[in-house]
C-alpha cells in the first residue's frame, strides 16, 4: 500500500491530431490514470486547470506522502472556449508550489511545449516536477509506482481495465453531467512507415494499433454506470480505417466493422445523447470510394445529428502537398467532401447528420503566396458547388521534434497574407456556409451556457458545435434550446425555444428575422400580442413563426 492513499489528478487539458482533452471534453488518459491510481490502492481527485486558476486551495492541501499526476500538453494549437489549456509557465509554478507531495507529469508535453501556432516546440524537463511519464501515461506510471521506469507505449491489454476502473473519475469534471467523454479507438498512423505528414506526432505513436470493440463497449457501459451521456470516437487518426489492414498507406474500410462498433457503443450506452466522431481521412475516401461510401452510411446510421467529420485537408496547393507526404491533393479532398455531402447532408430535427470540417495548416515546407491563392479558390469552389462544410480551422503549424517540418518550414515568410486569407475565409467562406447549413428557424436542442453575461455563449454538446450567442444575461451551465435568427462569422445568434415575444427584453427584440431597432420600438409598444396573427401585423414573417410563444 502507498505511504498515503491520497492522490490528485490536475488535468492541464491535451490537444493533439487525434486526442481532444480541453473542458467539455475529458481525454482517455484522466481515466486510464485514474484506473491506474485506483489499482495501486489510491483514492484519485480530480480537478482541472481552470478550477485551480480559480481556486489555488485546491492543490494546496496535498501533503508529505500524497502523489500528485499532471496530464498537458498541445501538438495542435486551437481556440477554445470551454477551457484554457496549462501554459508551460503555469504547469512549472504548480510544479514548486506542490514541494511536499510526489509529483509526476505526463501527456504530450513530453514532446515539448509553444506556446501557439506558428511556434516551435522545445522538448524540456519540466522544472518542479519529481518524474516526467514518457509515453502513455498510464503505462508509464504503473510501471513507476511498481518500482519500474515511468516509460511505457500504450498497450490495450493494460490499458484496458483501467479505462474502466477509472470511468467514474468523470462525474468530478466541473462540467458534470455536460462532459464529452472522447473515446480510443486506435494510435498510431498507417502511414508511419513513410514518415506521415511533416508536421504531425501521431507517427510517434507507430503504426496502428486498433481497440478491441469489445474493450470499447465496457469502457462506455462504466462511463454510462456514472453518469456519462456524452461520447466521441475521437481518439483516432481516421475512423474509415478501423480494423483496417489491407491498402497501406489508406487501409480499406470495413463498414461492417464500423457497424458493429457503433451498436456496441448504443447497447452500452441505450440512452446516449450524443454520439459523434471526429478524424476522417480525406485521402481514404477518395481512394476507396465504395468502402468509405458505405462505411459513413454506417456512421450515419449509428451515430446521433450535428457530426463532423474532420479532414485534415491542410492545403489545396499540390506542391506543399507533395513537399510535405500530405494526404490528399485538392481534388481528392473535394471529392471526399462531396461523398460526405451524399451521404450526411440530409437533415434531421432541422440539422445535418455529418458535414466534413476542413483543417488548413499555414507555414508548411513549400508554401509560397500562390498557395493562399489556391486555398481561396478551393473554398469558393466549394460555396459555388452548394455543398455544405461545418467549419473551416486555420492554423500556423506548431513544429515539433523529430517532425520533417521541425526544420523544413516557411513560418514568418507569408503572415501578411496569412492574415488576409483567414480574414477572406471568414467573411466570404464561413458566414455564408453558416447561412447554409444553420438557416433562419433552426432548433438547436440542448445548448449549455457556457460564458455568462449578455449576450450569453453557449454550445451544444458535439464534435465542433456552432457557437451559440444569445441576446439575454443567462448563468453559465443553464441548458436551453435555441432557434438560430442570424449569424457571424464563427457563430449564430439564436433566441431561446419557444420564444416568449410578450416578455423578451426589447434590446433583443431587434435579432428577430426581418425587425431591426425601428420596428423592434414598434413592436415594444404595441406589446402583449395575443396572437401570432396580431404580431405578424407589426412585425411581418420572420421565419421563427413556428417557435413563437404568446
Amino acid at each position: 500500500m502507498p505511504e498515503s492513499t491520497n492522490a490528485l489528478i490536475i488535468d492541464g487539458y491535451v490537444d493533439e491530431p487525434a486526442c481532444l482533452g480541453v473542458a467539455p471534453y475529458i481525454s482517455p488518459y484522466i481515466r486510464e490514470v485514474a484506473g491506474v491510481l485506483a489499482g495501486h490502492g489510491y483514492t484519485p481527485r480530480y480537478v482541472t486547470i481552470d478550477q485551480v486558476r480559480a481556486d489555488p486551495s485546491l492543490v494546496a492541501g496535498c501533503g508529505r506522502g500524497d502523489l500528485v499526476v499532471m496530464i498537458a500538453g498541445l501538438t495542435v494549437p486551437g481556440a477554445y472556449i470551454g477551457g484554457k489549456p496549462a501554459t508551460l509557465t503555469e504547469i512549472q509554478q504548480l510544479g514548486i508550489l506542490l514541494r511536499q507531495p510526489t509529483t509526476a507529469i505526463g501527456g504530450p508535453i513530453a514532446f515539448g511545449y509553444a506556446p501557439g501556432g506558428g511556434r516551435k516546440a522545445i522538448r524540456q524537463a519540466i522544472a518542479g516536477f519529481d518524474v516526467t511519464l514518457s509515453g502513455s501515461p498510464a503505462v508509464a506510471l504503473d510501471s513507476w509506482l511498481s518500482g519500474g521506469e515511468p516509460a511505457g507505449a500504450g498497450d490495450y491489454a493494460l490499458t484496458y481495465p483501467w479505462s474502466v476502473a477509472g470511468a467514474g473519475i468523470v462525474a468530478q469534471h466541473p462540467a458534470f453531467p455536460y462532459v464529452m467523454c472522447e473515446l480510443e479507438t486506435a494510435t498510431g498512423c498507417s502511414r508511419a512507415t513513410v514518415g506521415g505528414c511533416s508536421f504531425c506526432t501521431e507517427p510517434f505513436y507507430g503504426l496502428p494499433r486498433y481497440r478491441s470493440i469489445e474493450g470499447i463497449a465496457e469502457e462506455v457501459a462504466a462511463l454510462h454506470a456514472a453518469g456519462a451521456r456524452h461520447f466521441r470516437l475521437g481518439r483516432q487518426p481516421d475512423l474509415l480505417a478501423y480494423k483496417s489492414s489491407g491498402g497501406g498507406e489508406f487501409p480499406v474500410p470495413r463498414p461492417e466493422v464500423l457497424k458493429e462498433l457503433f451498436s456496441a457503443v448504443r447497447e452500452s450506452a441505450p440512452d446516449l445523447k450524443t454520439l459523434h466522431i471526429d478524424n476522417i481521412n480525406p485521402g481514404t475516401i477518395a481512394r476507396h470510394e465504395d468502402a468509405a461510401r458505405a462505411a459513413l452510411e454506417a456512421i450515419v446510421a449509428g451515430h446521433t445529428p450535428g457530426d463532423t467529420a474532420a479532414f485534415g485537408m491542410e492545403t489545396a496547393d499540390p506542391a506543399v502537398v507533395t513537399a510535405n507526404n500530405l494526404k490528399a491533393m485538392p481534388d481528392d479532398v473535394f471529392r471526399a467532401i462531396e461523398v460526405v455531402n451524399d451521404v450526411g447532408a440530409k437533415r434531421t430535427g432541422g440539422v445535418p447528420e455529418l458535414l466534413p470540417g476542413l483543417n488548413f495548416i499555414i507555414g508548411l515546407a513549400g508554401e509560397t503566396p500562390a498557395t493562399f491563392d489556391a486555398n481561396e479558390a478551393f473554398l469558393q469552389r466549394v460555396l459555388d458547388a452548394g455543398l455544405l462544410v461545418r467549419r473551416v480551422n486555420i492554423r500556423q503549424v506548431m513544429p515539433f521534434e523529430g517532425t520533417k517540418a521541425y526544420e523544413g518550414n516557411t513560418l514568418g515568410k507569408h503572415d501578411a497574407r496569412f492574415r488576409s486569407f483567414k480574414e477572406w475565409a471568414r467573411t466570404h467562406f464561413d458566414e455564408p456556409m453558416l447561412r447554409r447549413v444553420f438557416p433562419v428557424g433552426t432548433v438547436l436542442p440542448e445548448v449549455v451556457v457556457e460564458v455568462p453575461g449578455k449576450p450569453s455563449f453557449g454550445r451544444q454538446m458535439g464534435s465542433y458545435p456552432i457557437l451559440v450567442g444569445i441576446p439575454l444575461e443567462l448563468p453559465a451551465r443553464t441548458v436551453l434550446d435555441a432557434v438560430v435568427v442570424d449569424w457571424g462569422m464563427r457563430s449564430v445568434t439564436a433566441f431561446p425555444c419557444p420564444v416568449e415575444i410578450n416578455t423578451l427584453p426589447v434590446a433583443a427584440l431587434r435579432w428577430i428575422p426581418g425587425v431591426g431597432k425601428k420596428r423592434a420600438a414598434t413592436i415594444a409598444a404595441r406589446r402583449p400580442f395575443s396572437s401570432l396573427e396580431e404580431f405578424r401585423e407589426v412585425a411581418g414573417e420572420t421565419g421563427i413563426e413556428g417557435v413563437m410563444r404568446f
